[in-house]
């Protein structure tokens, strides 16, 4: 195994996700993954500090692409087209690799109550990413909660409709999640 072989931390979550769909998460030890990745234990550590990390590696990423395009918005922009803004910048950077692995990652994350908590945390940190942009450009704190949380809504279900498709770029990503932002727009709107 080489030392400091490049794309360590991407073929570590790669291995990560196969064993965990082969034979279970609590199953599955760090040696494993370290060995199927291709990469010592101690290269697994400095990446990641246990085996639940795998799951929400691109989690910081995310959030700096959402607040990113939320950042971007021209001045005058709606608090819903920062987020669609910020959406669409996350978006158009997943490519084939998040597609294959969305749909067994989501049954690896329901297999197990430990990893949906952990996952209702990711989520928790994406919203707070949104909303701190959107509070960043002057928007008052309930309405940029608001934003955020149908921001996180609307990416959770394009990304799900996305990654059961044949459509695997970054831009069917985008698409999706921009017309289920539209969706809930309306919806919102009827609520009266």
């Amino acid at each position: 195994m080489g030392r400091w072989q490049p794309g360590a931390r991407e073929r570590l979550v790669v291995a990560a996700v196969d064993l965990f769909s082969e034979q279970g998460y609590d199953e599955t030890t760090v040696a494993q993954i370290s060995e199927r990745a291709g990469v010592t234990r101690s290269t697994f550590f400095r990446h990641f500090s246990d085996k639940r990390e795998l799951l929400v590696a691109g989690q910081a990423t995310l959030s700096h692409l959402l607040a990113e395009g939320i950042t971007s918005a021209p001045p005058g922009s709606s608090p819903l087209e920062s987020v669609a803004l910020g959406l669409a910048r996350a978006s158009e950077q997943m490519g084939p690799v998040n597609h294959a692995l969305g749909p067994r990652l989501t049954a690896v994350v329901a297999s197990s109550k430990e990893l949906q908590e952990r996952s209702l945390l990711k989520s928790v940190g994406l919203a707070g990413a949104m909303t701190d942009a959107l509070i960043g450009r002057g928007i008052p704190d309930s309405t940029a909660r608001l934003a955020a949380e149908m921001g996180l809504l609307a990416f959770s279900r394009g990304f799900a409709e996305w990654s059961t498709s044949d459509e695997d770029s970054g831009d069917a990503l985008a698409r999706r999640t921009l017309v289920a932002l539209d969706e809930l727009r309306v919806a919102v709107a009827a609520l009266g």
